[in-house]
């Protein structure tokens, strides 16, 4: 038995047969288990990354000690987040127990990084008017609309025009973090907004019917299932990308969401210019709609389901504004 290397990815010789490469059998079965391709990209990283620190030995002739000596390393020299280390770890244990069928002993010997305690950072309500004042564009629409609906980023720009109800102001979240569907509301400042840009969408779409595309992606067998769901304009993004671009999932051409990283770079040119000194993010207008929701009096477990959280613990981490001036206190210095 013995290996090869071919653009840094390993394979094991079987009796004079390579066997499927180490990483594309790794993306078979993430994709086989409906992973995002966020993920994907992010575990295969990690797999790629655990390879080379151990010589490009493959995982098989590994275990416990090679992951402990890594994720310690990622920990003492590395000094990552916890987080970070946490990610690693998920991605190693899917390695071996989904993709190579190994089941590993407890990892009692990782040095785990600290988990630090940490409020979210949150902006002033006059912070977010003046940051959204200082863009425009789709990218003022997507900060708008993350800040008037809580929702995490990747679902707003995955949101479909057939789950925006304008009649009721109401926005369907469907397949958010946990496989999990909500509802939550439509700012009445952004149905016009949001008008136009699904008129625009309309229009993107008929034109890549005519030149002959305009199947957006489906999630799961939904494409198998509903054969022409995916050429109906219900199921288009309603934040679709400017290009058609090659599915990596596929090959098929198709018009994916918008780009985050264009939102990214508006959000922060935005804060900038509006010369806020808080690190921020597009994460950071979700804190801040539930921080800006419990300062107006709505209560938790209403937080709770518009944010899509699992239970009331995780929410109350917003309830640190109510504890304003240390806890309550008033200063003897301002008595």
């Amino acid at each position: 038995m013995s290996y090869s290397s071919k653009n840094g990815e390993i394979n094991r010789m079987v009796g004079g047969t390579p066997a499927p490469r180490l990483l594309d059998e790794a993306r078979r079965v993430l994709r086989l288990k409906h992973y995002s391709l966020r993920t994907e990209a992010v575990y295969v990283g990690w797999v790629r990354r655990f390879v080379h620190f151990h010589g490009k030995r493959h995982p098989r002739d590994m275990g416990a000690g090679e992951i402990e000596q890594f994720l310690s390393g990622l920990a003492v020299q590395g000094q990552v987040a916890a987080s970070t280390q946490n990610q690693a770890l998920s991605a190693l244990l899917f390695l071996y127990r989904d993709v190579l069928g190994v089941e590993l002993p407890w990892l009692d010997g990782i040095i785990r990084a600290k988990r630090p305690s940490r409020v979210p950072t949150v902006l002033s309500r006059d912070e977010v008017t003046r940051a959204l004042a200082c863009m425009d564009g789709r990218p003022w629409l997507l900060a708008s609309l993350l800040y008037g609906t809580g929702m995490r980023l990747m679902e707003a720009l995955r949101l479909r025009v057939k789950d925006v109800d304008f009649d009721r102001g109401d926005i369907i979240v469907r397949d958010g973090k946990g496989g999990k569907d909500r509802h939550t509301m439509l700012p009445r400042v952004l149905a016009e907004p949001m008008r136009r840009e699904i008129e625009r969408a309309a229009a993107l779409h008929a034109a890549d019917l005519e030149a002959g595309f305009g199947r957006v992606w489906l999630p799961f067998a939904l494409a198998r299932k509903y054969p022409n769901a995916a050429s109906e304009l219900g199921w288009q993004y309603v934040f679709p990308s400017t290009k058609r671009s090659l599915d990596p999932r596929d090959g098929e051409e198709r018009r994916h969401h918008f780009d985050a990283r264009i939102l990214s770079r508006s959000l922060k040119r935005g804060v900038r210019e509006a010369g806020i000194v808080k690190p921020v993010s597009a994460h950071t207008l979700r804190h801040s709609f539930a921080t800006h929701l419990l300062e107006a009096g709505q209560d938790i477990r209403t937080v709770q389901e518009l944010l899509g959280h699992k239970d009331v613990a995780t929410t109350q981490i917003y309830t640190h504004v109510l504890n304003r001036g240390g806890m309550g206190v008033v200063s003897p210095l301002d008595r």
